[in-house]
């Protein structure tokens, strides 16, 4: 059960509106999840029948705690019969008792992502195209965004200024045949196929639109075309649908989610009651002063002013450091006294950037400092692709009976050892019950094997041991990983293969990163050999958590990596927004289009109500790129914080060293920021 009367005044007529679309404007730790879970409590307390109640969430989390929350307030029977699903498992559930009417069995399969590609390389196959990895993944990228937007294969049109685009338009109707033969559909047809079904089939429409009477949508900020159409058919007989959502925290246009759904809700849905949940419950006063500071600034958005009465709390801290391995170390030193000084957990801390590129630092400054930590939404250093090919390399150099390694690099950079040669000195290794290096070493003798391909066999044969002898000395293993990277063309295979060309920059940057760990290995260790620094390695690289345990993560008493994406929907006494430069937040690529300038302050204000306690803002007078120390501005967003609410950070942090140069103290800090940024 639960009490009306705990409800403050906005939550409580949201909570008890019953008749009409309604659109619960829900600011950032304003208790949106208690007042979805209320009101559903309370339609079944009206009498309102389990069966008639749709609840529509993003994730498996979100739906499964709610649901546990429903059943705490009214108990498990009163929930019997209701649906509080993802957009995908409701999808699922239609589709299972009707899908036969588009052509299809309803025991389908599902097709995960290894199934999708493994499909598009077969077709790439079979028209005599490119097969590579990259571009099935391109490939099955154009598709689902083309999914997303409700474009079947037949309308799918090709840019001419983009050739990719005509491969996709000859791949997809064959993908979608294929699957249809299969009978299989991907996660994308099952938002796709069930708009189609209802639309195709109005006497399904009617039904689910009738049984669903009292249907709730958390996020809705977040949808993209095909589910804001499927939410259009399933209120269509009466208009009962509730969305709960913050345009201010509109972050996934790059998802396909579309601020417009949010925004122009009551023309969708004339009549609609607009309710909006300011009262936050999670930051102090001047963090929401800051926030409510920052966003004010976009022209497109549904104004509401975050408020709390628990308290202005301590200022904001704002620190400029010398570089990005200074921002690190600061970062490091501020854990530290805050730990002790407030006694605080390790888990209490989180460390926020716009990019993921930019947790290499932070990462290696919290492994120096033996500090745990856990990085989410993106991969560990030492699991990027890039990294585990160069140590895939001296993985086998050190053990060539490392067949899994050996086996990884074997044809990469591409030396003329396909797939059916590699195959062939499988069979062979197995037939004659020796290890693949052995067989390598007489490739001529393998049967079939052809002389380029023998040839190619031996010269890898021949760097690798090269290798070896190489590596023997201590004194040159930074020289000697060098010449590797040289002899290899690392940074070329990675132009070849990569069509985005910022992601390439990225992960050539990666790579060179590993340059300066071995760099650091060396100046620790007394007695250093490449062994040594694999086994090193091996111990930055256990992940026993898995690469996509969130919640178990946020779980260790560990300092929390994450992007701002990431971030959403998260909460931590003292948080670290790291990067306020032009260039990083906002993003280097949405300077020049307001649109985008609107999203990059919507994930500064993200960062920003993060923090319940304490908030540290923090940026660099220059940082490396590709070698060289690059000079910095100070982000757009710092100079939209009132002066009131921040405090220069001086001392240890460098920020007042050089009062000549761009130095900001507490008297000028907020000058400072116009004039960096050129006003």
């Amino acid at each position: 059960m639960f009490d009306l009367n705990s409800l403050n005044p906005q939550q409580r007529e949201a909570v008890t509106h019953k008749k009409g679309s309604l659109l619960l404007l829900a600011g950032a730790g304003s208790g949106k999840t208690r007042v979805i879970t209320c009101r559903i409590a309370h339609l079944r307390q009206q009498g309102v029948p389990a069966q008639q109640i749709l609840a529509v969430t993003f994730t498996n989390k979100a739906a499964r705690e709610m649901a546990e929350r429903v059943q705490e307030m009214i108990g498990r029977s009163s929930t019997k019969g209701m649906v509080i699903a993802t957009f995908h498992s409701l999808c699922v559930r239609i589709l299972k008792a009707h899908i036969d009417r588009l052509g299809f069995k309803k025991n389908f399969s599902i097709y995960a992502a290894a199934d999708q590609q493994r499909l598009i390389r077969d077709l790439l196959r079979e028209i005599g195209a490119d097969n590579s990895s990259a571009d099935a993944d391109q490939i099955l990228w154009r598709i689902s965004t083309a999914k997303n937007h409700l474009i079947f294969p037949d309308h799918y049109q090709p840019d001419d200024r983009d050739p990719l685009s005509s491969l996709v338009a000859t791949i997809y109707p064959r993908y979608q045949k294929s699957l249809k033969a299969f009978n299989a559909v991907d996660f994308d047809d099952l938002l796709m196929f069930t708009v189609q079904l209802l639309e195709r089939h109005t006497d399904l429409q009617k039904q689910y639109s009738e049984r669903f009477q009292y249907q709730m949508v958390d996020e809705y900020q977040d949808t993209n075309p095909v589910q804001y159409r499927l939410l259009k058919l399933l209120a269509g007989g009466h208009g009962n649908l509730c969305v709960v959502g913050d345009d201010d925290q509109s972050i996934y246009a790059f998802r396909g989610a579309d601020i417009t759904h949010i925004l122009d809700f009551e023309l969708d849905f004339p009549g609609t009651k607009v309710i909006k949940l300011e009262q936050n419950y999670r930051s102090s006063g001047n963090i929401l002063a800051a926030a409510n500071s920052v966003i004010k600034n976009n022209q497109k958005r549904k104004e509401k002013i975050l408020w709390t009465d628990s308290g202005a709390g301590a200022k904001i801290e704002y620190l400029l450091c010398e570089d990005g391995e200074d921002e690190a170390r600061q970062v490091m030193e501020y854990v530290h006294a805050e730990k002790y000084r407030r006694r605080l957990n390790y888990g209490d801390f989180a460390i926020l950037y716009r990019t993921n590129s930019q947790s290499r630092a932070f990462e290696e400054q919290l492994r120096y400092e033996n500090i745990p930590y856990v990085l989410i939404g993106g991969q560990q250093f030492f699991d990027r692709k890039e990294i585990k090919d160069v140590i895939a390399y001296l993985k086998t150099i050190q053990n060539p009976a490392d067949e899994v390694n050996l086996l990884r690099i074997l044809n990469y950079p591409k030396r003329g050892i396909g797939e059916s040669s590699i195959d062939r000195i499988i069979r062979y290794s197995a037939e004659k019950n020796i290890s693949l290096w052995k067989v390598l070493q007489q490739a001529s003798q393998v049967p079939e094997m052809n002389d380029r391909t023998a040839t190619a066999c031996d010269s890898f044969v021949d760097l690798i041991k090269r290798y070896q002898n190489r590596f023997k000395q201590p004194l040159r293993l930074l020289e000697t990983l060098q010449e590797l990277f040289t002899e290899l063309k690392f940074a070329a295979e990675i132009y070849r293969q990569e069509k985005d060309i910022q992601i390439a920059k990225r992960r050539v940057d990666n790579q060179e990163e590993l340059l300066n760990s071995m760099s650091v290995y060396l100046e620790r260790t007394t007695h250093p050999d490449l062994t040594g620094f694999l086994d090193r390695i091996s111990l930055f690289d256990d992940d026993s958590l898995g690469k996509n345990d969130k919640e178990s993560k946020l779980q260790l008493d560990a300092v929390t990596l994450m992007s701002l994406h990431s971030s959403k929907g998260l909460e931590f006494p003292v948080v670290f927004l790291t990067g306020l430069e032009e260039g990083f937040l906002p993003h280097k690529k949405s300077i020049h289009e307001t649109f985008d300038i609107d999203e990059e302050r919507r994930l500064c204000y993200v960062g920003i109500t993060r923090a319940k306690q304490q908030l540290f803002l923090l940026g660099a007078r220059q940082r490396r790129k590709y070698g060289k120390l690059e000079q910095r501005e100070a982000s757009r967003f710092l100079s939209e914080i009132p002066e009131g609410l921040v405090q220069i950070s001086t001392g240890d942090n460098k920020c007042n060293s050089n009062p000549e140069d761009e130095a900001i103290s507490a008297s000028h800090f907020f000058d400072n920021i116009g004039q960096m940024l050129g006003d």
